[in-house]
């Protein structure tokens, strides 16, 4: 006689509720149930999440970067509350509202800056980071067209770089994954060579690789006179693409060559901004302000979608006319939401409050000393830190000439690997990383290292 089948859980119930109706971002469905598994949340806590069953696992990824000080910040909440019994929404066409004002009067205060160049001088919201993306591209190029400049039309772009993935960001993005079925519906841009420094030569350094891109973005330049309106770039950290990193001497070269052929820099720090890389904006590292900055992800601390885009008082100012044609009519209908801006507003708090960024870079510190081991891995190429952002690689027998091929699921292997010990390590391709909330202790950390270390293991015994 054959034995019941095990009662479903809780757990097992929602994921039937979920497979029923919901398609899920960035996923083949097919996968779903039984090679990809499906975690159904019921609620989160400082840097756990914790599913219907109770089992707990911990967020190493911030939630796809955007979890700054824990989930469920009790802070954060009861701003949000407290903006909802007040204000949930109104068009910001027109009209206004505190949270919008202050939120972009603390952007402004805490933005980038640069010895002898303007500040950051606006504040456009939107309403998540690719959207952000979206209105950097059109005022920079909307800019120029009011200025008439008509022959300014190309956009710049890295190499493995990405910056969303509606049409216009997706066409400055290089990951053949997201772009290539695409193809035919997205502008043209032109893309430079990543200073990425995992691509150095032989005896190469960081710095010399970094200079090295920037000798080509330079060539491009030259190659397309007067042509160029913008070049766009991830400071520092590639994060979509790998998390690459590369020395900061690169956007130094790149706002050099932006003024000389007068066009403009945007920096997207959709997710290398509040505090990931070691300082509050990666810019910082390279003493850079850019025209335009992007901001996303943990600007609500990973409570609620919000974007904003930052830019120069001239740029902003080419857009003054009588003729509407001339404004930039760009809009989105919860632009400025009042609940979004509370909760950023907290974010900034915390960080006002709290010396964070002197306490990331000692939790990096400790993530340093923790994946200074795997570089002895023999199936690890390459461990790279930027902040509390750190990256292994895994190839065949640690060769960056060897990489395990597509189809062995290396990462995907690792993943699954890691949830059934309690961690969320979602790979990029063949590379796992930690992001982790800001809140981590000691404890967390070597929890997060022994399970990397056994899901490498795991992972390449299957490749």
């Amino acid at each position: 006689m054959l034995a019941d089948p095990a009662p479903l859980t809780l757990a097992d119930r929602w994921r039937q509720r979920d497979l029923a109706v919901l398609w899920h971002p960035c996923t083949q469905m097919r996968e779903h149930p039984d090679t990809l598994p499906l975690v159904p949340i019921a609620r989160g806590e400082g840097p756990w999440l914790i599913d219907h069953d109770g089992k707990r696992y911990l967020d190493a990824v911030s939630s796809w970067w955007t979890n700054l000080f824990g989930h469920a910040h009790p802070r954060i909440g009861a701003a949000i509350a407290q903006q909802a019994t007040q204000l949930e929404q109104v068009m910001l066409a027109g009209f206004s509202h505190e949270p919008a004002v202050a939120l972009a009067e603390r952007l402004l205060a805490i933005a980038p800056r640069q010895a002898g160049r303007d500040p950051l001088a606006k504040v456009f919201y939107a309403d998540n980071g690719s959207a952000g993306v979206e209105v950097a591209l059109k005022m920079a190029f909307h800019y120029f067209r009011n200025r008439g400049e008509h022959h300014r039309t190309r956009f710049v772009a890295l190499e493995n770089g990405y910056h969303g993935e509606t049409l216009g960001a997706l066409s400055v993005g290089d990951i053949p994954l997201y772009r290539r079925v695409y193809a035919p519906l997205l502008t043209e841009a032109l893309f430079a060579p990543s200073p990425d420094a995992y691509l150095a030569e032989d005896g190469q350094t960081a710095a010399q690789r970094a200079h090295q891109a920037a000798d080509a973005l330079a060539t491009l330049f030259d190659q397309h006179p007067g042509e160029i309106c913008a070049v766009i770039l991830e400071p520092r950290l590639q994060c979509a693409g790998g998390m690459r990193m590369h020395d900061p001497v690169y956007l130094q070269r790149a706002r050099e060559l932006c003024d000389a052929n007068g066009a403009f820099l945007i920096a997207d720090e959709i997710a290398t901004g509040f505090g990931r890389t070691g300082t509050m904006f990666a810019c910082e590292q390279a003493g850079v302000m850019p025209d335009l900055l992007c901001l996303s992800k943990g600007l609500t601390g990973g409570f609620l979608p919000l974007s904003a885009v930052l830019a120069t008082q001239a740029l902003y100012d080419a857009f003054l006319d009588d003729s509407r044609e001339r404004a930039f009519l760009h809009s989105h209908s919860y632009t400025g939401n009042p609940l979004a801006c509370a909760a950023a507003l907290a974010t900034l708090d915390i960080f006002a409050g709290e010396d964070v960024i002197a306490r990331n870079r000692s939790t990096a510190e400790v993530m340093r000393t923790l994946a200074a081991p795997f570089t002895d891995h023999p199936h690890v190429a390459d461990v790279r830190q930027a902040g509390m952002v750190v990256a292994f690689e895994l190839t065949r027998n640690g060769d960056k000439r060897t990489p395990f091929p597509a189809e062995a699921r290396v990462g995907l292997h690792a993943y699954t690997a890691a949830l059934k010990r309690g961690v969320v390590l979602r790979p990029l391709g063949n590379v796992l990383y930690w992001m982790p909330p800001y809140c981590v202790d000691d404890d967390h950390l070597d929890l997060l290292a022994q399970t990397t270390l056994a899901a490498i293991e795991e992972a390449v015994a299957c490749a």
